[in-house]
């Protein structure tokens, strides 16, 4: 893996317009993930075109979240000169196990939406999803190679937050 003196460009990044929209899908992601009967996450991995939909990642469980399946998936397919200018996105922050495993699997730029508090404050202490309180900046801040990190993105939280009250009330 190249070290962080050698890292090709992350390139530009989205325009808010392709942010919005993949930030949308991964929430459709996380309505499929419902259907399946698990938890509402989502994740989607987009190409340095920031265009191409690479994967696409259902939550699955509480060691096999969205992002850091999706993660470890693009790694055994994709180089990590490639990952390091492609972009994670997912609606809900990523907790500090997926921001570490993306951030192991050399995926360059994560985008969010609502904060990982914002998910907290809708779920409050439920027994199924035990949150921490460890941003994903922190995490981010904390590495030798340098991730772009671009959240909140706040257009997208009312939409996010809706599904998340709508799935935890149920529960």
């Amino acid at each position: 893996m190249n070290t962080p003196a050698t890292l090709p460009s992350q390139g530009p990044r989205p325009t808010h317009e392709q942010m919005m929209r993949h930030l949308r899908r991964s929430n459709e992601v996380a309505q499929r993930a419902v259907a399946m009967g698990h938890h509402p996450f989502g994740a989607v991995l987009v190409a340095p075109d920031h265009e191409t939909v690479l994967l696409e990642q259902c939550n699955i469980d509480t060691v096999n979240h969205a992002e850091s399946t999706l993660a470890r998936v693009a790694a055994t397919n994709y180089t990590p000169e490639f990952l390091w200018q492609c972009t994670l996105y997912t609606a809900v922050e990523p907790c500090c196990m997926c921001a570490g495993t993306s951030y192991w699997a050399n995926i360059g730029r994560v985008v969010f939406g609502m904060t990982e508090a914002q998910l907290l404050s809708e779920t409050g202490s439920h027994a199924e999803n035990p949150t921490m309180s460890v941003s994903s900046r922190h995490v981010f801040d904390h590495c030798q190679k340098p991730v772009d990190l671009i959240g909140p993105v706040y257009e997208i939280v009312q939409e996010t937050v809706a599904m998340q009250r709508a799935f935890w009330v149920s529960r």
